[in-house]
């Protein structure tokens, strides 16, 4: 199991699309084959900025993701809200303490 973070800046009066989109996908991005969690974070410092928070079985299934239609259609409407570039990491985690 890897993680996947995005990190995502969108113009300020685009923020409310972009969290409608999400709530409109969230469970079907999170029911995708391979997608164990899902996250939304909102920085506290900076309004504008998103980070989604996932964590996928293998990084086959998160490119099986990425190739789907279900992720076409929602970067479709998520790409134009954007102020700056994306960022994305994939992160193998080695610790969790609860």
């Amino acid at each position: 199991m890897f993680v996947r973070i995005v990190k995502m800046g969108f113009q300020p009066e685009k923020i409310n699309e972009f969290l409608a989109n999400f709530e409109a996908n969230k469970e079907h991005i999170r029911s995708f084959d391979g997608c164990e969690f899902l996250e939304l974070y909102r920085d506290k410092n900076n309004p504008n900025i998103f980070f989604t928070y996932s964590y996928w079985n293998h990084e086959d299934d998160l490119e099986r993701y990425r190739q789907s239609s279900l992720f076409k259609s929602v970067w479709a409407k998520t790409k134009p809200l954007f102020n700056t570039k994306p960022e994305a990491w994939s992160v193998n985690k080695l610790h969790s303490l609860k």
